[in-house]
């Protein structure tokens, strides 16, 4: 894996202190940095400020393990300053294509967007296009995978689960928004090993 990079470092910490400050002591006031899609309870601070906050422990911590764990490789190959802006747009990209689809009526539109999964994604699609040879090791089951099939098999699991609606209590079309708007960003930045 080699070294932590300096923005991984830094995401790594402001999505550590926001959780326990909001997730854990100041908890009555999380809600107020949620995505909310209605316009009652929408502020524009919460374009941004969703993407830092999650909902549990678990949560967090599979997020910031991907970042940890990818998150170096990617930003090594994509520059400091193209990685934050890849991770921020990616986020965007996440949560306007939920956005979209609760405008349209497929998604209910009383449910709080939450968490950096949309940018983790991306991260994800990042990693498999770059580096697609590298083998992955899950947790569950702890066996290696190259990360171009890893990376396949979410996307393909994020794609059913949402389209057939399986209740995960997970945004799946979030998750679908980040990776789409990650392969776009790789592919107009050439960052992409097939392209090569």
């Amino acid at each position: 894996m080699g070294r932590l990079t300096d923005v991984v470092k830094h995401l790594l910490i402001i999505n550590v202190i926001v959780f326990v400050a909001f997730g854990l002591i100041f908890k009555q006031y999380a809600a107020y940095l949620y995505l909310y899609p209605n316009e009652v309870n929408f502020q524009p601070y919460q374009i941004v400020s969703h993407m830092f906050m999650h909902g549990s422990e678990t949560h967090i911590l599979f997020n910031m393990m991907s970042l940890f764990f990818l998150g170096p490789m990617v930003e090594r190959g994509l520059g400091a300053k193209n990685f934050l802006i890849f991770y921020l747009i990616c986020g965007m990209g996440s949560m306007l294509l939920h956005l979209a689809l609760v405008y349209i009526g497929f998604l209910p539109s009383n449910v709080a967007v939450v968490g950096a999964s949309g940018a983790i994604m991306g991260i994800f699609i990042a990693f498999a296009l770059m580096y697609p040879d590298v083998k992955l090791m899950l947790l569950f089951p702890p066996i290696p995978i190259k990360a171009k099939y890893l990376m396949l098999g979410l996307v393909a699991f994020d794609l059913f689960s949402g389209v057939s609606g399986l209740n995960t209590g997970i945004a799946h079309f979030a998750h679908l928004g980040g990776a789409i708007t990650g392969f776009i960003l790789m592919v107009i930045w050439k960052k992409v090993s097939f392209l090569r």
